[in-house]
């Protein structure tokens, strides 16, 4: 393995470091990344390990780029919109450097595909931004004894680490034995996120993936590393493998790759607990063009009411139902609608255990209406 004169030229800065060299160099031109995703973290992870010359990127992403991931996801432009994220973020690493292998996988991780996929690997980054993959690529890199490096945002705070079980180090399992309740935590799309974050975060998992494939530096092992953007203050956290680990630990109940439950999705009916009715927005304009008076109640935030409405809803806050129930008419049909139906799910459940029983829930909330009944509503 050899550097050409135009990788020598290209890769001089790194050439000039002792730490680095020209054999410090090939190890990277050898060595293979596994990114999980191309979204905020992997639009500042794959473009530095790209310019930094590790030889062999997989890029795994079955998204599609949307206007609202334009803040904080650079890999991707305008003129992507629509596109799929794997075939974008192509374009534009291949633009960057063309002497990086780049293998496309456009398709989401599940238990099926993982280990094939991870195998080809050397190490695997996380750059997802939902609790399942996060579970799922976590495990993956305990059982094919693989190291993990792990970011995450949240608003104005992220976080990183590097899991290195192999040699004895803690997992995600450690920290979180199991994936948080349902609706628990909001995603970014529902709690929003500042859009250099990511990019700060993707950066130490960058740093922390070539410290590795270099063999140089302290590494994030056993260490969390918190900043919060706000205060531009880091916080250190020092992480313990956990014995009662239900992954590494003495006794472990997970043997073998499992599929969680997504995060967004309503948590299992069971047949004690109320059903929850819907509508489709389809069904919803139809409504809106007949003779009766339509109740929508619109349990979003104040701002978010002024971001786009539907038009003839109004607003109750979800955190404010329970001390407004006097302004429904308990009589009449009432059509709850939040983002995109989880909140308007809660109200719902909400309003059945205070005696209301004519509710639907309006299916893929505003969201919905935007893409198939009224183009001119923002989305955000």
């Amino acid at each position: 393995m050899h550097l050409n004169p135009e990788e020598t030229a290209r890769y001089s800065r790194h050439l000039l470091l002792p730490e680095v060299g020209l054999e410090g160099q090939k190890k990277l031109k050898t060595a293979s990344v596994l990114c999980i995703g191309l979204g905020g973290l992997g639009s500042s992870i794959a473009p530095y390990l790209a310019a930094a010359g590790v030889g062999h990127l997989g890029l795994i992403d079955g998204d599609q780029v949307e206007l609202s991931n334009l803040q904080r996801q650079l890999l991707h432009s305008t003129k992507d919109i629509g596109r799929k994220k794997s075939e974008s973020a192509y374009d534009a690493l291949s633009a960057i450097n063309p002497h990086v292998q780049l293998t496309l996988y456009d398709q989401v991780l599940t238990t099926k595909n993982a280990k094939e996929i991870a195998a080809l690997y050397d190490i695997i980054i996380d750059g997802s931004d939902n609790f399942p993959t996060r579970y799922l690529a976590n495990d993956l890199a305990f059982f094919l004894k693989k190291p993990l490096v792990y970011g995450s945002v949240f608003r104005f705070e992220g976080q990183c680490t590097f899991f290195d079980t192999a040699h004895g180090g803690p997992c995600y399992r450690c920290l979180f034995p199991e994936i948080p309740p349902p609706k628990t935590i909001p995603t970014c799309s529902e709690a929003g996120v500042l859009g250099v974050l990511p990019g700060i975060v993707g950066l130490f998992q960058a740093t922390e993936t070539l410290k590795y494939l270099l063999g140089i530096g302290d590494s994030l092992a056993a260490r969390l590393l918190h900043v919060n953007a706000l205060t531009m203050k880091f916080r250190e956290f020092q992480l313990r493998k956990d014995p009662h680990c239900p992954l590494c630990g003495e006794n472990p109940s997970i043997t073998e790759l499992i599929e969680e439950s997504p995060r967004c999705m309503l948590a299992p009916s069971m047949s004690s607990e109320p059903t929850i009715p819907s509508i489709t927005v389809e069904s919803l304009a139809e409504k809106f063009q007949g003779p009766q008076a339509v109740q929508l109640i619109d349990v979003r935030e104040p701002f978010e009411y002024e971001i786009c409405r539907i038009p003839g809803s109004k607003l109750i806050p979800l955190g404010e139902l329970s001390s407004r129930l006097h302004e429904l008419n308990k009589e009449e049909e009432i059509y709850l609608q939040c983002r995109s139906g989880g909140r308007s799910a809660d109200a719902l459940l909400m309003l059945q255990q205070a005696g209301f029983s004519k509710l639907y829930n309006v299916e893929g909330g505003i969201l919905a209406w935007a893409e198939r009944i009224d183009p001119s509503v923002v989305k955000y």
